[in-house]
């Protein structure tokens, strides 16, 4: 499994970034593919997710309405759309590739070992 990211990079407050994740070596659709980040000092937190199988999509509350997960199951490559982008925002990016997540303490967890990207770092200026 192997899971390669891009996109990331310094925006203002308001702007907008699109990372991408392109997946390898396992089955697209029997797969959930989630996004996580991690502020440094802070637990990595998990926001969102697409099922492979049928584009469900799932977004915590910290960013629902500003982010927007989509995919093109034809090449393996989920999308992540930042939208009104805000400081508290800024973190490394990373996704991930599990067969199932589950929400507790208002954030998304895996069910086992996620295989997971390299991490994309998103800073966002005031």
């Amino acid at each position: 499994v192997q899971l390669v990211e891009s996109g990331g990079g310094l925006v203002q407050t308001g702007g907008s970034l699109r990372l991408s994740c392109t997946a390898s070596g396992f089955t697209f659709d029997d797969y959930v593919i989630a996004w996580f980040r991690q502020a440094p000092g802070k637990e990595r937190e998990g926001f969102g997710c697409i099922s492979g199988a049928n584009g469900r999509t799932y977004y915590g509350n910290s960013v629902k309405g500003r982010f927007t997960i989509s995919s093109e199951g034809a090449r393996n490559v989920v999308y992540l759309q930042m939208d009104k982008l805000k400081p508290d925002d800024t973190a490394v990016y990373y996704c991930a590739a599990n067969l199932e997540y589950y929400v507790a303490l208002r954030m998304l967890r895996p069910r086992s070992s996620n295989h997971w990207g390299q991490g994309a770092q998103v800073t966002v200026s005031s």
